[in-house]
């Protein structure tokens, strides 16, 4: 990433081994948090002040915070390939559909693009 990531915000990075945040130039900031995924994002919404906050991550993230039902926009992409064993997105997410409007697009270079935006309660 070199010395000015393309950030330009607080980063909240999900780990098991916290440290010292990192400033970097161009406003990024790392925070090292090992917390769960409702008080990573509460220091995400104050330090966004107003902003959107966006997560990344693999499917343990992913699918931590869908479960809590702390997601109301998600653009998820999926790349038909196994490369072995690993970490399944969607195990224990049973019926997003009752709480998310789905939309799913194929692309020709047969990635597909999901994109869960959650329902009016």
């Amino acid at each position: 990433m070199g010395p000015e990531p393309p950030f330009h915000t607080p980063t909240f990075v999900l780990t098991h081994r916290p440290r010292p945040s990192i400033e970097m130039e161009g406003g990024t900031t790392f925070h090292f948090l090992d917390a769960a995924p409702a008080e990573v994002l509460c220091a995400a919404r104050e330090a966004a002040d107003g902003q959107d906050v966006r997560i990344g991550g693999g499917p343990t993230v992913v699918r931590d915070f869908l479960a809590a039902g702390l997601i109301d926009h998600m653009h998820l992409v999926q790349v038909p390939i196994v490369l072995g064993r690993g970490v399944r997105v969607w195990d224990g997410l049973q019926a997003l559909e009752d709480d998310y409007d789905i939309e799913a697009v194929s692309a020709p270079s047969r990635v597909t693009h999901l994109t869960f935006d959650r329902k009016p309660s």
